[in-house]
């Protein structure tokens, strides 16, 4: 069976649902992202899988998944951190929600979380996720600062924002 997806108007209201290869570049569609620091500050990021559509191989939030069908935000994203990085029992902190337009067209809905665990710890799913680590801010800039495709778009906006 196929995907169904929330195609969501300007106001982030549900207006119909479509397959997911069907979406189409105009249509607005919902994610849900999760920013894991750790008590040292450190931020959690992850490798996208390298068969990912969407920034195959590029560095960004340690948890991001397309809503689907059914589900809210917040279920989303605790469905994603368990799929993806193998989190469970959370209570993510909702945070702000952006409007993306870039070659890809949807509301992303952030989530917060402070974890203490060691890399070894999470259990990430292949087809999902490269690899993950935990990395300091300064790091984390200068690496977007010599790289940028390596890492999402809109990267350096966040660890701005969210790591201050």
């Amino acid at each position: 069976m196929t995907e169904l997806i929330p195609i969501v108007n300007n106001q982030d209201k549900i207006i119909e649902y479509k397959e997911r290869l069907l979406v189409q570049k105009e249509d607005i569609y919902r994610v849900s992202a999760m920013w894991i620091i750790n008590s040292k500050c450190e931020i959690l990021l992850a490798r996208r899988a390298l068969t990912k559509t969407h920034g195959p191989g590029n560095w960004g939030p340690a948890v991001a998944g397309t809503v689907a069908y059914g589900e809210t935000y917040t279920k989303n994203i605790i469905k994603e951190a368990f799929e993806e990085i193998g989190l469970k029992n959370i209570k993510p902190i909702k945070g702000p929600k952006y409007r993306i337009s870039n070659e890809n067209n949807f509301f992303t809905q952030w989530f917060f979380l402070k974890i203490d665990k060691d890399i070894t710890y999470f259990k990430i799913d292949k087809m999902e996720v490269d690899s993950i680590k935990w990395v300091n801010r300064k790091e984390l800039l200068e690496a977007i600062k010599k790289n940028p495709s390596k890492f999402s778009p809109n990267m350096k906006k966040y660890v701005k924002e969210f790591s201050k």
